[in-house]
């Protein structure tokens, strides 16, 4: 029964539950670090607190991002070094890269971290010499779309039933030229 369990969480998010209340983590300072391999489990059980209702990536995804050559892959740390937050980006050969997943800790949102991560995966971008930034969003997602907005990007297609639940998307694109 243990191998069927290990086999699972491969590709199914474990549950956790979430209470309905967030509670902000008190004031802190943060750096942004690579993530690696070594962050796996650490990552996994942030992404459940970060998409409760929405798309989990698996251990499985997680672990190709984290191994794929043409990943770039950061998160944010607070002062007494818990991940609080995450982005995941593949590089494309045609010069462009795509943001595949970025998440922050419910208690520490709206403190700029999403946009202080975007920007430094921007420059770690700008620096390989990749120009253009693509991502996906809901359209039930507004408070992303504002960030997303606020940072440069654009949606540039409407995208019918993209995500599993069948909600729509909007794809989004920036210059970094």
């Amino acid at each position: 029964m243990a191998v069927l369990q290990t086999i699972r969480n491969l590709f199914v998010p474990s549950a956790e539950t979430v209470p309905g209340i967030v509670v902000p983590a008190p004031p802190t300072t943060y750096g942004i670090r690579g993530l690696t391999l070594n962050h796996l489990d650490e990552v996994l059980r942030l992404n459940m607190r970060c998409f409760k209702n929405g798309e989990n990536y698996t251990k499985h995804t997680f672990s190709y991002l984290l191994n794929e050559p043409n990943a770039l892959s950061y998160h944010v740390v607070s002062a007494d070094g818990e991940m609080v937050g995450f982005v995941c980006v593949m590089i494309n050969t045609d010069g462009a890269a795509h943001i595949t997943t970025i998440g922050i800790a419910p208690e520490h949102r709206r403190r700029g971290l999403a946009e202080n991560l975007l920007s430094h995966l921007e420059h770690a971008l700008k620096s390989r010499g990749i120009g253009t930034v693509v991502l996906e969003v809901r359209v039930g997602n507004v408070a992303a779309q504002r960030l997303y907005k606020s940072a440069g990007y654009v949606s540039v297609q409407h995208i019918s039933k993209y995500y599993n639940n069948g909600e729509d998307g909007y794809l989004m694109m920036k210059s970094l030229v």
